[in-house]
């Protein structure tokens, strides 16, 4: 049995749809549980495939159910940028699992973190999330953390200004490497994970794309690919703070988010340091352009 949650999220549905098309490989050989608000934004193939259980997977009665005789979990802390805590928000989530851990003997969780443990600090959702895969690896589950850096889709959200203004805007010195991770690489990892009931212990996956791009050189590619000029305006962690609470943010989100941007300039954990790791992470930045991007902004 295997439950994922927030499968209709960026990230989730694809990790459904990957440990679908296993399944489908191999015959159905274990049956799939989704945890979700809103069942009807679940893919007509994940409704029809899928055993539903309704709400949030911080309910501890909603999440002690779906994990009931579950051999494997997907775990993501879904973002929550008008939470009153950015350390609450993900200690509210971790808690009930770690308590059906305890309770059910759930063997093994997969779980969406950051690159940076030993290296963050005060990095807001960051620093949460290398908190919360402690949490959960303190009660002996079999534990694999994916960790990436950037996330290309964060870039999604500045659709528009690409196509209007030819621009996009980082909180990160334009020229200093800023690696990144397509979602696409971590649903895939997740699901190979998911599938396979063989591993044990506790260990971070490292998904780190193939490219050692500066965000002026990412501006390079998105001229090339949305063939008209491109460039990237620096932001400061304080702007970045303002322009959260625009978009209704609660002031401790804001913080968290300038607190994140504020970190990953000085101390560096998703630099040049950091080796790609094709196994886990293929896609280039320009393929994802080509595949993602470029699509969005000229809708």
């Amino acid at each position: 049995m295997i439950v994922i949650t927030t499968p209709t999220g960026g990230i989730g549905r694809q990790v459904l749809d990957h440990v679908l098309d296993g399944l489908d490989a191999r015959d159905g050989a274990a049956a799939v549980r989704v945890i979700v608000r809103d069942p009807g934004r679940l893919t007509a193939r994940g409704r029809e495939r899928a055993e539903v259980f309704q709400g949030s997977h911080a309910d501890p009665e909603v999440l002690g159910a779906a994990c009931e005789g579950a051999d494997q979990v997907f775990w993501l802390v879904p973002p929550a940028p008008g939470a009153d805590s950015v350390e609450g928000h993900f200690r509210a989530f971790t808690q009930p699992l770690c308590e059906v851990i305890a309770r059910q003997g759930v063997p093994r969780i997969v779980a969406v973190s950051s690159l940076g443990r030993g290296v963050a600090k005060d990095a807001g959702p960051i620093s949460a999330s290398l908190a919360m895969d402690e949490r959960i690896a303190a009660t002996g589950v079999h534990y694999r953390a994916l960790c990436p850096p950037f996330l290309m889709e964060n870039l999604l959200g500045q659709a528009a200004g690409l196509r209007e203004m030819g621009e996009f805007r980082v909180a990160y010195a334009a020229d200093r490497v800023l690696r990144t991770c397509a979602t696409a690489d971590i649903a895939a990892t997740a699901a190979r994970l998911l599938l396979d009931g063989s591993w044990t212990g506790r260990a971070d996956v490292p998904l780190v794309g193939p490219d050692a791009l500066t965000p002026a050189g990412m501006a390079e590619v998105l001229s090339e690919v949305l063939d008209r000029p491109v460039r990237v305006r620096e932001s400061t962690p304080e702007e970045y703070r303002a322009s959260a609470l625009r978009f209704g943010a609660s002031e401790a989100g804001a913080q968290g988010l300038a607190d994140m941007a504020s970190a990953m300039d000085a101390q560096g954990f998703y630099g040049p340091s950091e080796p790609s790791t094709p196994d886990t992470a293929p896609t280039s930045f320009r393929r994802w352009c080509e595949e993602v991007l470029r699509p969005a902004a000229l809708a």
